[in-house]
Parts: C-alpha cells; structure tokens; sequence
C-alpha cells in the first residue's frame, strides 16, 4: 500500500477553496482549527439552537446555518454525528452547495450504506484522521499529524483524489501518511472495531477484570490501577514497538501470565461472535439500529451511558484522580 505525504500534495487546491465545517463535535472542531491554521478559509454551519455554536465563535469562525454555510462553500465537510447527516444533506446541503463544489466526509457510513445519495455533480472523497479530534489537533499543534484514510467516491471533476489529498494534508496528516481505501473499507473496519475491539471489548474487559478483582476482597484502588491505568502503558509500547516488541519490553512474569491468560479470555467463541458482529455491519443491520435508537431519541445509547456512570469503576477512578500531595 502506498502512503502519501505532503510533497504528494497541492496544498493550494484546498487554501484556494471556501470549506464549510458542518458540525463542531470531536472531529468538527479539530479539522476547522487545523484547517485554518494551515491558510484555508473556514465557516462553521450548525442549527440555530446548537450548543456548540457559543464555542465555533469563540475559537474566531463565522458561524452560520449549515443551509447559508453551504451556499457560501466550494467544499462542505460533513462532521455532524453519521445518523443526523441524511436529513443535513438532504436540508440543507443539497439545495444550496453550488454546482460543480465538493462534498467530504470523516467517516464512510453514509456513502457505504446509501443514507446520502450525492447530487452527481459533485466530487465525494473521504478523509478518516484515525484517532480523535482532540489528538488530531494536539498533534496539529506539536508540528505532528494524525495517519487518515482517504477515498474518492465520486469524482466529477477528475480532481477528487488531488483535492482529498490536499485536504488531508491541510489537517496535519501529510507529516505522517495518507493512505488509501474505499468507502466501504473504511466504514466497515472501523464499525467493527468499535463494536468488537475498541470501543466495545476493552472497556468491557476493564470492567469485568475490576470486579473480579473487588468481588475477591482486592482493594478498589488496586483493581483500578491494575485494570484501567496499566492500560495507557500498553497501549503506548504496543503503538511504539508492535505486540511482539511489546512482549520483549515487559518481564517475564507478565509475558508468561499473556501466555496462559489471553486465549483463555479470547477463546474460538470471541472469535464467533466477532465475525457475527462484522456480519451485522456489512449486512447493515447494525447502522439501522443506530439509526432507529436516533429516531426514538437515543434510549438505548441513553440506557448504556448511564450503566457506565453508575459502575463502580467510575467513583474509584474520581478518587485516584482527586489524589494529590498534603
């Protein structure tokens, strides 16, 4: 697989070009600051009542509805969460982004799965930071850069992958690599890994370790830096060195407990239901249930972040976090 980088990149293709953030969350915020700081003109679209239009106009953008924000763009980059990003399009993307413009996208959901439907005039690309907003930008800031994905989806005017490129290279990730993929490539793997690995197994996995360790009379605040705060560690040699490195970098002691410890955690059944779950996100049906819990307004999503407030885990970690010196 080629990477790309800056001297891949025209960076005057996007500085040339009126971009609208559509949507100020995580990713909104952070590809708006480094997009400025890199030349390029910016306006911020969100709805009259959004919260976040207090902090697009204090941090120095025009801020405007995604309807008028469009209408003044030549590229509307469309950050608002996924589930929302059919009826923003459809509202007011659609009838007021100027003919011949461009249309981007952090995340390939609604391209992959047809919730957006691109007027054919329009070049589509795709350009996927993996990792956070608030890292995107503290590398930004630190002369670094975030690794993104890009794609094109359409291109209508020949120049869609030189634009996303130019894009990407505008939010800091030409210091780094620019990679390519498709839209569905890139909307799959990453749904998976947020339901089978990231976001969905390991805090699972921290919090089982937790209680397992407390229900056997361990000390809360044992179990929590031996749980949680060990994760930092490994996370950092394995990101610096590989899994293998990272097994040459702790004791023996701890390798040999990953030796008799991690397949009887990952067993062929996790294996299953990870395949399972990558079904459920290539057949669609995981998206239409993220869509339908957004139409009845989040009752599931509401449910889970309150189980996770209410766990145990939580009230030990304030504590270790409040700890300081007398």
């Amino acid at each position: 697989m080629r990477a790309y980088f800056d001297a891949d990149a025209d960076p005057g293709l996007i500085r040339g070009r009126r971009v609208a953030i559509l949507g100020y969350g995580n990713q909104g915020r952070a590809q708006a600051l480094n997009l400025r700081d890199s030349g390029v003109a910016v306006t911020v679209g969100l709805p009259l009542g959004s919260r976040s239009r207090e902090r697009a106009a204090a941090d120095g953008f025009d801020v405007m509805t995604a309807a008028a924000a469009a209408a003044k763009a030549d590229v509307a980059m469309m950050l608002a969460p996924d589930e929302l990003q059919a009826p923003l399009y459809a509202e007011a993307v659609a009838p007021n982004l100027r003919p011949a413009a461009a249309l981007g996208f952090a995340h390939g959901l609604n391209i992959r799965f047809g919730l957006v439907e691109p007027r054919r005039d329009l070049d589509v690309f795709l350009v996927a930071p993996k990792g956070p907003g608030t890292a995107l930008r503290t590398e930004y800031e630190q002369g670094r850069g975030l690794v993104s994905l890009f794609a094109v989806g359409q291109d209508a005017s020949g120049n869609g992958e030189a634009l996303a490129l130019s894009y990407a290279c505008a939010i800091g990730s030409g210091r780094v690599g620019i990679l390519p993929t498709t839209f569905a490539e890139e909307c799959e793997a990453d749904l998976f890994n947020e339901a089978a690995v990231l976001w969905g197994a390991i805090p699972e996995l921290i919090q089982a370790g937790f209680e397992t360790l407390v229900e056997a009379g361990y000390a809360p605040e044992v179990a929590y830096f031996e749980c949680l705060t060990e994760i930092k560690l490994i996370a950092d040699l394995i990101y610096e060195r590989g899994i293998a490195g990272m097994r040459e970098a702790i004791s023996n002691t701890a390798e040999f407990g990953a030796l008799i410890g991690g397949q009887r955690i990952v067993t062929p059944r996790t294996r299953t239901e990870m395949r399972r779950l990558l079904e459920e996100v290539r057949s669609g049906r995981l998206v239409r249930a993220l869509v339908d819990d957004a139409a009845a307004g989040y009752p599931r999503l509401s449910a889970s972040r309150a189980r996770a407030r209410a766990h145990p885990i939580e009230a030990v970690g304030k504590r270790v976090r409040d700890l300081k010196p007398e």
